[in-house]
């Protein structure tokens, strides 16, 4: 649910054997008083029969509930939840959906311990209902998957495997039996695309377990899932999410994210992901506005999380004293134990960065070494960052090439470029460094769609990385994958997808390996 450790890439990670999933949005908007207006009724009456078969009936309250949970307004649709039928397979699994929102964004160990044994008694309740409506094992599989993503948070990886596989196993036995349910098909098509985007060396795991499924079958069930009133949103938003964290994310794309965040101007879920899309692909200073053009109010969801991108933003502008404010705020408000080091490696960076004292930036990677817990992979980078700091230090050299990369993983080019037109590779001292500066220059004329002159440089970061590992050869691999991808040589691209995968134990391989298998199963 958050940058640095998105809800897809955890998934491709975690089936090897870890996982998780995210379900939780949706397109029915409905609102009113509690009670069953007549537009309601008349509403109510017109919905197709399967949304009202025995034990799982979407009344208007539950509907109104389910659009509030996907705006993040989680105590109102707790509120309504209250008011319905406890028995209800539908109440159930938006309880528990209303938990998993609550987990995810607080991140609270205490919270986590206290409700973490509803997943189990919502099962059972769920179990007891009528197996023959194909809502009964759809809405297992969600519970199973609400849990998964939230005991990934948490640290709880093998757990979460087990529940996605038995979700996933839910969903494939309901696609047989109910092959034209169209909800099947929003988290099943999720969970093919995960799998079809296993690395090869984990894809037996995938299939020892049972987990058979490719990108593009996934893609197609998305499209279809998309047919459903009420998960359309939902769908849409993951159908993104794929192509940003496992595909390759594109102007038109970009279109879709805008358009669906203007027409939904109270939903702080969609201007948050919205937000961590954008930065994903280099639009930062889009995500920016979608941030800060936000719903905000005592009705949504506390999101600390935000505080964190905003510092991440502000950061490749650099602009370092507004980003030290809400790497502040962020620690401030924030009670769970993932992003605290990556948080102080920032704070780090912003004084670094703006030349201050040693004194005053130093002590911030001394936080980043004793606080918090390596779950995502921004916080293994800033654990690796710190201590080699604290071992060897760092060259003058190296802070420029930090401009840069910050600037340019922003899609801020001209100042990326700037910081290193007076360099060229000689300047460099260590192979790291000569590596780096080579992708970093690669990376900035590949985002001034110049892909011509980026490929010498990718080249020569790959030929400099590849006796140590180093992770720029299998980034640098990995878009060499992408530019030969989109020239239509598949031959070059196929041979840059598996040498990105050939690199090993470097701190972005599962991100790096699941784009990289993502991109040979489209070849």
């Amino acid at each position: 649910m958050f940058p640095n450790q998105p809800l897809l890439a955890v998934v491709g990670k975690c089936l090897s054997p870890k996982a998780g999933n995210q379900p939780g949005l949706g397109n029915y908007f409905l609102s009113g008083a509690p009670g069953l207006h007549p537009v309601f009724l008349f509403l109510f009456l017109s919905l197709p029969a399967s949304l009202y078969a025995q034990g799982f009936t979407w009344t208007p309250g539950l509907l109104r509930a389910y659009t509030d949970l996907q705006k993040l307004k989680v105590q109102s649709a707790q509120q309504i939840l209250v008011r319905e039928a406890p028995s209800n397979g539908i109440r159930i699994f938006l309880d528990d959906y209303a938990d998993m929102l609550v987990l995810v964004t607080t991140d609270d160990d205490k919270a986590f311990a206290r409700l973490s044994d509803r997943e189990d008694d919502r099962l059972d309740e769920l179990n007891d209902l009528d197996k023959n409506s194909p809502w009964q094992r759809v809405t297992l599989a969600e519970v199973r998957l609400h849990w998964a993503f939230a005991k990934l948070k948490f640290g709880k990886e093998i757990s979460a495997s087990w529940d996605v596989i038995k979700a996933y196993k839910l969903l494939v036995e309901n696609q047989k039996l109910f092959p034209d349910f169209l909800p099947t098909y929003k988290s099943l098509g999720t969970l093919h695309i995960m799998i079809g985007s296993v690395p090869d060396n984990y894809a037996w795991v995938a299939h020892l377990l049972g987990l058979r499924g490719t990108i593009r079958q996934g893609q197609q069930e998305l499209v279809r899932a998309q047919q459903d009133s009420i998960f359309r949103l939902e769908t849409r938003l993951i159908d993104l999410m794929v192509r940003a964290y496992v595909l390759k994310f594109t102007d038109s794309e970009s279109q879709v994210v805008q358009q669906l965040v203007n027409e939904h101007a109270d939903n702080l879920l969609l201007h948050f992901f919205g937000a961590t899309i954008e930065q994903k692909a280099g639009h930062s200073e889009q995500a920016l506005s979608y941030l800060l053009k936000r719903p905000t109010g005592s009705a949504y969801q506390s999101l600390p999380i935000i505080d964190n991108i905003l510092g991440d933003i502000y950061l490749q502008k650099g602009e370092y004293g507004i980003a030290n404010d809400h790497f502040q705020r962020f620690l401030t408000s924030y009670r769970g134990q993932n992003f605290l080091k990556d948080s102080y490696y920032k704070l780090f960076l912003s004084h670094w960065l703006a030349d201050e004292p040693d004194a005053q930036s130093r002590p911030f990677l001394q936080k980043v070494l004793t606080t918090g817990r390596t779950t995502v992979e921004s916080d293994k980078a800033a654990q690796k960052f710190a201590e080699t700091y604290v071992k060897k230090g760092a060259s003058a050299n190296q802070k420029v090439l930090m401009r840069a990369r910050l600037a340019s993983d922003g899609g801020f080019t001209d100042s990326a470029l700037a910081y290193l037109r007076p360099y060229t590779e000689a300047k460099f001292t260590s192979a790291a460094e000569k590596a780096e500066y080579n992708y970093r220059m690669g990376r900035i004329y590949q985002r001034r769609n110049e892909p011509d002159a980026a490929i010498p440089y990718h080249n020569q970061a790959l030929t400099l990385s590849e006796p140590e590992g180093l992770s720029f050869g299998a980034t640098a691999a990995l878009q060499l994958g992408y530019i030969y991808q989109q020239k239509n040589d598949r031959k070059r691209a196929r041979s840059f997808f598996q040498k990105a995968l050939s690199f090993k134990r470097h701190e972005y391989k599962n991100s790096i390996d699941n784009k990289a298998r993502a991109g040979l199963s489209q070849l």
